[in-house]
């Protein structure tokens, strides 16, 4: 709620994206105009289309069509990915399994984390641990999933080198021990058209997912280009459409970067409503710290404020845990 924002800027990031690696990146006059269009859009909204990011369309849409074709199977084939605590959280959960603010939601997902391994964050870890479930039905589901993950990783990496200048650090900002060893999120999250929700054939305001922000340091939704249902919430209370703009993400920034940011870039609350009485399907992709981190105001913020502190350090994976435990029911 940065601002009384009325609409989500577009921002081409190809300029960014072809020097991302140059160590004198940051002398570009065409990175320099994206960093600023990063800066003003993170101050202003915490929320921005890319376009020029470089995955093909064709692939935006392969994902959001083979997540179709699970959630279109019959319950009993899609329960036996069942989302338990043994499974660390991973896997199928039905509609209204998922709750915001202790209200269900109506979506029904899969959720996927970067493995974890036993021991590998020591008690921090515990509740993570596993590896993903994936769908047998369709055969390629999981290769073309890891392709697209792979895809989304570089990609959130090269906005946050961008995303580091715009605050004032050096490109690197968000590597090494914060985030170079980045733990990633993904849901692939099913919408039912209102009818089939409320089992007539009115059209009523169901909630797919509550208003909330999101954990970590940056978010790329792929989302239908036919149904408008994402909402943003400016300062002044005023739910904002975030409508598809085809081939393009949505990104937001996270818990995590409002942090870093020392409150200079705000996580917005959001939310979805689909009014539409098509099933709609979003691809979320959650690029995160490493696991372990620490995550405290950069000094550059920090400068800005005359060098107060407005946030406490917070530890990535705790703040994931504590989400986790409370978004499921009956689990």
């Amino acid at each position: 709620m940065a601002t009384e924002f009325s609409s989500i800027p577009i921002i081409d990031i190809s300029p960014l994206l072809g020097k991302s690696d140059d160590p004198k990146m940051a002398e570009d006059p065409g990175v320099a105009d994206v960093v600023r269009l990063l800066d003003k859009a993170c101050r202003e909204a915490g929320f921005f289309y890319v376009k020029g990011h470089g995955i093909p369309d064709t692939l935006l849409k392969e994902v959001k069509d083979v997540t179709r074709k699970f959630f279109a199977l019959p319950y009993e084939e899609k329960i036996e990915i069942k989302m338990t605590p043994a499974t660390g959280f991973r896997g199928y959960q039905r509609i209204g399994d998922n709750i915001t603010k202790g209200v269900p939601d109506m979506h029904e997902a899969i959720d996927c984390y970067r493995k974890v391994t036993k021991g590998m964050y020591g008690t921090l870890g515990k509740t993570m641990e596993g590896c993903n479930q994936w769908p047998q039905n369709p055969p390629i589901f999981k290769v073309l999933m890891e392709e697209y993950i792979s895809l989304c990783t570089d990609l959130a990496r090269k906005i946050m080198r961008g995303i580091a200048l715009a605050l004032g650090g050096s490109p690197d900002e968000f590597e090494g021990q914060r985030a170079g060893d980045p733990f990633w999120v993904m849901r692939l999250i099913g919408y039912p058209g209102v009818s089939t929700a409320n089992g007539t054939n009115g059209l009523k305001h169901d909630v797919g997912c509550g208003a909330h922000t999101d954990y970590g340091l940056l978010t790329l939704l792929n989302q239908d280009d036919d149904i408008n249902a994402l909402q943003v919430r400016n300062l002044s209370g005023e739910w904002i459409s975030a409508p598809p703009v085809s081939g393009a993400f949505v990104c937001n920034i996270g818990d995590m970067l409002k942090i870093y940011s020392n409150g200079l870039y705000e996580s917005t609350l959001h939310r979805v409503i689909n009014n539409s009485p098509k099933y709609r399907v979003s691809v979320v992709f959650f690029y995160e710290t490493n696991f372990d981190t620490a995550v405290e105001p950069l000094d550059t913020c920090k400068t800005r404020e005359n060098g107060d502190r407005k946030f406490e350090r917070a530890v990535y994976g705790e703040h994931l845990v504590s989400k986790v435990l409370t978004n499921f029911v009956d689990l």
